[in-house]
């Protein structure tokens, strides 16, 4: 699954969990800053993120790197292309 793919189907899924239009979402949106999320709604993305793309539980150390959703997507990717 390629970067673009990956970035609309999370684009999808931020937009159903944070009640926005999906295409106020890009690459460089700050979940925090730009997206208005707080650690409740990043813990539902999270959740949301690891059944929609069936990967296993994302450590919190490693959810301390995605702070914008590029960064889920570089961190997605490296998940399914291993």
């Amino acid at each position: 699954m390629g970067n673009e793919e990956i970035f609309a189907v999370m684009q999808k899924l931020i937009a159903e969990q944070f009640a926005l239009d999906a295409d106020a979402i890009s690459m460089t949106s700050s979940f925090e800053e730009d997206l208005g999320a707080d650690s409740v709604d990043l813990v539902e993305l999270v959740m949301a993120m690891e059944e929609e793309f069936n990967i296993d539980e994302i450590q919190e150390d490693e959810l301390a790197g995605l702070k914008t959703v590029g960064d889920c997507v570089r961190y997605l990717s490296g998940k399914l292309n291993k």
